[in-house]
């Protein structure tokens, strides 16, 4: 009897997640983004290494400007190895109206903005009440973002939004900060 009923104990441990390996829950993201607020430039304070920000040694910005169609432009730069500018112009879409919070982002050629795969997502997963600072990731976790509205950020600030990511299944040991106001070496 023992034995069934360690059984049935195991069999709703495994199918509840308590042995840790079950499914990662759902990715939050805040309540409001009031986008006029969001505008602006915002400069990368770390990320998740990317294969699309590779070239990029520091001095990375977004700025977003709205456009007559209600859609943001997106511009981003970073300085380069050789010390040349990288700059890419996208554009984002709301696509959750009621938070604005939920938001994808082509740089892909309009022409191919009829295309699903072409638009990534970007979630406000946190947000400072006076928009000083903003954390932006995708559902799967893949991707991650501290952004800050000046180039520097105080380390506590840091260290408390790192620990807050991992509670929301986010590695910190991932994250690399990214440097600001640097002069970029000379290529090799």
């Amino acid at each position: 009897m023992n034995i069934i009923l360690l059984l049935l104990l195991f069999l709703i441990m495994s199918a509840t997640g308590l042995f840790g390996q079950g499914k990662a829950t759902e990715l939050k993201t805040v309540n409001t983004v009031n986008i006029e607020r969001y505008l602006g430039r915002w400069y990368e304070i770390a990320k998740y290494p990317n294969r699309f920000q590779k070239s990029c040694v520091g001095n990375t910005t977004a700025d977003y400007v709205l456009k007559s169609n209600g859609r943001i432009e997106v511009t981003n730069q970073c300085t380069k190895k050789d010390g040349k500018i990288n700059r890419g112009v996208g554009e984002a879409r709301v696509v959750d109206k009621r938070t604005n919070a939920k938001l994808e982002v082509r740089f892909a050629p309009r022409f191919l903005s009829f295309l699903p795969f072409v638009w990534g997502d970007y979630w406000i997963v946190e947000l400072a009440e006076d928009y000083s600072y903003s954390v932006v990731a995708e559902p799967g976790r893949d991707y991650f973002w501290i952004l800050a509205r000046r180039p520097e950020m105080d380390d506590k600030t840091y260290q408390a939004i790192l620990w807050r990511a991992e509670a929301m299944g986010f590695k910190p040991s991932r994250v690399e900060r990214t440097p600001q106001n640097t002069v970029a070496q000379t290529a090799k």
